[in-house]
């Protein structure tokens, strides 16, 4: 069993019961039953049947825990029967009081075990059956003593099989039964139900499933063993295990738990017709309900769950034990309304098309070509201007686009795209056929330019869906629109502002939006409610989109009787993303996602990489060889990077400095001329570097740049040499 005696009542919970409740519990001990035996005995005809616990009992370990609520019956709980579902069938070992459960749909079939209690007369016999006769029928009994018939006379243990009843007015009934003599001989004979004897009742070959057990009052109270053998051999009694659908009284939902409980009940239907069950109704409940039934005062049971879609002022109030003013209910049209994307987080609106304030169209931006493909469906003849320049992409099928073209939408048609190499299968792909706009007139053109304009008008480009770009409407639209008229003049979506506020809304959150987005259009199932403290300042409750349960009450409405006030409805209500998110899966489970670029040729691919590979690798062996005549030509008075000045010659201690000769007295001696300045002229073994070039000509060697080393320091020293110390 899944519960446990435990816990009793309180004597709090005692006395919230009404006295002649309690009195007609004591009253009914005498008739009290399991709540399995009680449960088993009904069907859906009898329903609902309303039920005193007699002893209390804390449901442990239940679904309900589970779920995060607890369930306990105490003594003097009322409970409502409302609806019962099959769910398992109990199985109990009467040699060893062992107990399994067997799933209603179980497939393996039991025979009917016969009771070894021998009946005294056939009347007995037969008032003992499990089912009506007729429903039974053929079934077979042994009689323990020999038994004569008028002119028949029957041995003991012969078997008799009932074939029917016979009923003649003025007689006594009998039964009509079959026997099987001898060598295959047969013979009916009746029997008179007052016939003596010990009778014994024979098993039968009839197999029956769990569902038909089930079904049957008379089978259920026999007992059964399986027809498989290697099973269980030992006698079993079936109980049936119910889920129960009942209200409680003081208690304000559906409460589910299995019969099994260990609770002892009574039926006082009869006793509490006037009882008061509160009934929890969930909002698609409530407009399934008739027009007569509002308005009304309802207890809110449920509230919304704290991660509702709504982010409005009356939501927080809708609390446990509150209370709500049901006006109507019905139908409305809204919109559903996006700010765009920026730095602030993006918010999001449901708008009744009673919303009185103004709107001007603004001009939408795409962000790839498969959106305008989507746009133009919608409005044939869209034009749009490009703000930011594409590259062409020749070998993709790209086209050129700059900043300011403007483009026409014409169709959607197939391309082929350039194939590089001859032999390969040309690729087919969806484009978008536009027309390149001309500029603007200015009225200073000649006629050349205005032909080379009208040429222009028919120039053709094809641009591919996958192709991402960015592009703005071109939009001439100066007119201001109420929001019912944009849904029925124009296609979904549709950028807009609110140039305009309404002026029955205290603080409009729509005016203060740059540019907002039409979304979609929608007609939601709502109820119109108010509070009671404020029953003018109605708000629409979309019944799919908020999950709580209330009670019709009889609480007066609060306003004079015939004299409902004038209701000012709050027109816009601010949702989360979770609800837009989840309203996109709705409408767009069927779009087809947008298409993907072609596949490249990886052969071709991977020539390129390897010839632009090689290339890189040819330039950079280049760039090695010229670094010699690089260096050289860097030696110079002018440069910016001079090598280092050669450090003074060793003078010792002992000797002392030499004396250097003036430049003039050493060229007068020689040949009368001054000598030219060896530093200056080091330009002159440029000459060599060619020779040096031809012996670096090896491509593989990885030390080009030794040889131009001891060349350089060849050079300086002969430098240091010849220069003039003062």
């Amino acid at each position: 069993m899944i519960g446990e005696k435990g816990v009793r009542a309180t004597k709090e919970e005692e006395q919230r019961e009404p006295f002649p409740l309690r009195e007609a519990a004591a009253m009914a001990v005498a008739t009290a039953l399991p709540l399995q035996q009680f449960i088993a005995s009904l069907d859906d005809t009898c329903l609902p049947k309303i039920l005193q616990v007699c002893s209390g009992v804390y449901f442990q370990g239940s679904v309900y825990e589970i779920s995060g609520s607890e369930v306990s019956f105490s003594t003097g709980d009322l409970i409502k029967v409302i609806g019962l579902e099959l769910l398992s069938v109990c199985c109990e070992d009467l040699s060893n009081n062992d107990k399994f459960e067997l799933p209603i749909n179980h497939t393996g079939l039991f025979k009917v075990v016969p009771d070894e209690m021998p009946f005294s007369t056939v009347e007995e016999m037969m008032s003992m059956r499990p089912v009506g006769l007729e429903s039974c029928l053929p079934f077979t009994f042994t009689s323990r003593s020999k038994m004569t018939f008028d002119s028949v006379t029957l041995g003991a243990g012969k078997a008799l099989t009932v074939l029917s009843i016979e009923q003649r007015e003025g007689e006594e009934d009998r039964v009509r039964c079959h026997v099987q003599g001898q060598q295959e001989v047969s013979a009916e004979v009746l029997i008179p139900l007052s016939t003596r004897g010990d009778f014994v009742e024979c098993e039968s070959k009839e197999c029956y499933t769990l569902q038909e057990i089930m079904s049957s009052p008379g089978l259920r109270s026999r007992r059964f063993r399986f027809e498989n053998t290697t099973k269980c051999q030992r006698p079993l009694v079936l109980s049936p295990i119910h889920q129960v659908n009942a209200l409680m009284n003081l208690r304000k939902n559906i409460l589910k738990f299995p019969s099994s409980l260990e609770v002892d009940v009574v039926d006082v239907t009869e006793l509490c017709q006037d009882v008061k069950f509160v009934t929890p109704l969930s909002l698609p409940e409530v407009i399934s309900q008739p027009d007569e039934s509002f308005p009304a005062v309802v207890n809110v049971l449920e509230g919304p769950d704290s991660r509702s879609p709504f982010k409005c002022s009356w939501l927080p109030e809708l609390s446990k034990r509150s209370q709500l003013v049901f006006h109507r209910r019905g139908t409305s049209a809204m919109i559903l309304l996006s700010s765009l994307k920026s730095r602030k987080a993006q918010q999001y609106f449901l708008v009744s098309h009673q919303y009185g304030g103004r709107f001007r169209r603004r001009p939408r931006e795409f962000n790839s070509v498969y959106e305008l493909y989507v746009a133009s469906m919608q409005a044939p003849g869209l034009k749009v201007s490009v703000t930011r320049n594409c590259e062409e992409v020749e070998e993709e099928g790209l086209p050129g686009l700059s900043v300011g073209d403007q483009l026409e939408v014409v169709r959607c048609e197939r391309m082929e795209l350039p194939c590089e190499s001859p032999t390969a299968q040309r690729q087919s792909v969806e484009a978008l056929l536009c027309h390149r706009l001309p500029e603007p007139d200015d009225g200073d053109d000649d006629d050349d330019e205005e032909e080379v304009k009208q040429d222009e008008e028919r120039q053709e480009v094809l641009l591919p869906l996958y192709m991402p770009g960015h592009f703005c409407e071109v939009l001439k639209d100066k007119k201001k629109y109420r929001l019912r008229d944009l849904g029925k003049d124009f296609s979904l979506p549709l950028d807009v502002k609110v140039v305009s506020r309404d002026p029955d809304v205290e603080s409009d959150p729509l005016a203060g939006f740059a540019c907002l987005r039409i979304e979609a259009a929608m007609l939601e199932p709502v109820i119109q409610a108010s509070f009671p403290y404020r029953s003018d300042r109605c708000f629409e409750i979309p019944t799919r989109w908020l999950s709580m349960s209330v009670a019709f009450t009889t609480d007066p409405l609060p306003w004079p009787s015939g004299e409902p006030p004038e209701c000012h409805l709050d027109r816009v209500t601010e949702v989360t993303d979770t609800f837009f998110y989840e309203f996109r899966k709705l409408e767009s489970s069927d779009e087809a996602p947008p298409p993907r670029p072609p596949k490249r040729n990886l052969s071709l691919a991977s020539c390129k990489k390897s010839s632009s590979k090689a290339s890189k690798k040819t330039s950079k062996h280049r760039t090695d060889k010229n670094a010699p005549t690089k260096k050289l030509a860097d030696l110079t008075l002018n440069s910016k990077k001079r090598p280092p000045a050669p450090p003074p010659p060793a003078i010792l201690e002992d000797e002392p400095p030499p004396i250097v000769p003036r430049k003039s007295s050493g060229a007068n001696k020689t040949s009368g001329k001054a000598l030219p300045n060896t530093y200056v002229k080091m330009e002159e073994p440029k000459k060599k570097t060619a020779p040096l070039c031809e012996a670096e000509a090896d491509e593989d060697s990885e030390h080009d740049y030794e040889t131009v080393d001891e060349t350089l320091l060849t050079m300086m020293k002969a430098a240091q040499e010849n220069v003039m110390f003062y």
